[in-house]
């Protein structure tokens, strides 16, 4: 088992100073993951030994490039249990991911009347795509309410599938709450009712492991920035035998076998969906990150996280007026937003950098889930497989100067 302090030394980041004497303690890695070593030197080596654009060139360069490319997409695929590579697409983040789907499944497949199945613990990115969709399209959207534990409410999800949704889109684990929702079983009743289904994967795929084909899920959707690689790129899953019906979503170049004046043909999977020259040192960077999160072990990677959050629950538990959001520790990953009396959130989260504890203050890019319990604003930590319980303690202090600060 990987100890902690291994690990934290392949991320340089984490051993700089935020200002003189003061070290960094980095706290939001729900909203982006630090890198490691083997990440940072592999898009370094593909810069300075084989850059060259992919699919094209016949020269060594292109070729080096091109397989370098491609063997990321199939670690990918071997990463998730995908049954083909050709199920793997590259988009810029979980968000192009999204709206991938809904730009070209929806626009095709979706008519007026159709109903929509979310839940009022969404990401902006699995919302707002819906929301124009149905605006163009005339669709009905429904929600799957969030119970007063913070749990999704599986009785009232029941009942909305006898409105015979036609899509049933859920984040896997709230970057606000921490919740891990039930993704087999509401996969499973979506399926029965002749629903596809969409996971938000961004804060799932990162922290324990996702196997797409257990799932049977038709598309999952997550981002390699949050998961120890680089920004600017992400994945959209989807089952085979539906993206093969689906048309491009974007045109150009690369995403077609043949061109005419007024007319062309679609390349095949996974190219169809990949228009112009796309992140290439990005997604060679993932295959790194990929590569060296199966070193370390998501089956741990899970567990540690666990643990941390176990104990940071423990520790803030006796801080005076701080309201946790989120559901016991069995129900949720690594991630605690709270609420401090009298106390704005951005205050705390200012006091806390200048202990050199880096958090997330905000409605973390979820405002209907805050809207529902009446709040503008949470602060949020958030852990990974670097995090210590060490730094949750820093963390606490912090928060006893805060208290200090404000009475």
């Amino acid at each position: 088992m990987p100890l902690v302090e291994e690990i934290r030394r392949q991320f340089p980041i984490l051993h700089r100073q935020v200002r003189k004497g003061v070290p960094l303690v980095y706290l939001d890695s729900a909203a982006t993951s630090q890198k490691p070593l083997q990440v940072i030197e592999t898009m370094q080596r593909f810069y300075q030994l084989m850059n060259a654009n992919i699919h094209r060139g016949v020269h060594t360069l292109a070729e080096e490039a091109t397989a370098a490319y491609e063997k990321a997409r199939d670690k990918v695929a071997s990463f998730i249990s995908a049954t083909s590579s050709n199920e793997v697409i590259y988009t810029r983040n979980t968000t192009e991911a999204i709206n991938l789907v809904a730009n070209s499944w929806g626009r095709k497949f979706l008519q007026s009347g159709d109903v929509i199945i979310l839940t009022e613990m969404e990401h902006h990115s699995n919302l707002v795509p819906w929301q124009m969709l149905a605006s163009e399209k005339g669709l009905r959207l429904e929600f799957i309410p969030v119970r007063e534990d913070f749990l999704l409410d599986l009785d009232a999800y029941r009942q909305l599938l006898d409105l015979r949704p036609k899509l049933v889109a859920f984040t896997h684990m709230s970057n606000v709450l921490g919740t891990i929702n039930p993704a087999k079983e509401i996969i499973r009743l979506a399926h029965e009712v002749g629903a596809l289904t969409l996971v938000d994967g961004a804060q799932s795929v990162p922290h324990f492991p996702v196997n797409v084909q257990d799932l049977d899920a038709d598309f999952v959707a997550f981002s390699a920035h949050k998961m120890c690689g680089p920004t600017g790129i992400g994945i959209l899953y989807g089952k085979q035998e539906i993206l093969d019906k689906m048309p491009p979503f974007l045109g150009g170049g690369d995403m077609i076998k043949k061109v005419y004046l007024r007319d062309f043909v679609p390349n095949s999977l996974p190219h169809k969906f990949e228009a112009g020259t796309p992140a290439i040192a990005e997604a060679i960077g993932l295959g790194a990150a990929v590569d060296f999160l199966q070193e370390v072990g998501m089956d741990w990677i899970h567990t540690h996280e666990q643990e941390i959050t176990a104990y940071a629950l423990e520790r803030l538990s006796a801080v005076p007026g701080l309201k946790v959001f989120g559901p016991e520790v069995r129900y949720k990953g690594g991630v605690i937003s709270f609420t401090m009396q009298g106390v704005h959130p951005h205050d705390v989260a200012q006091i806390l950098d200048h202990e050199g504890v880096a958090v997330r203050a905000g409605h973390h890019c979820a405002m209907p889930l805050h809207d529902k319990f009446h709040i503008p604003a949470t602060t949020r930590a958030s852990f990974y497989l670097y995090s210590s319980k060490e730094e949750v303690d820093k963390l606490v202090a912090g928060l006893e100067k805060v208290l200090s600060l404000f009475g």
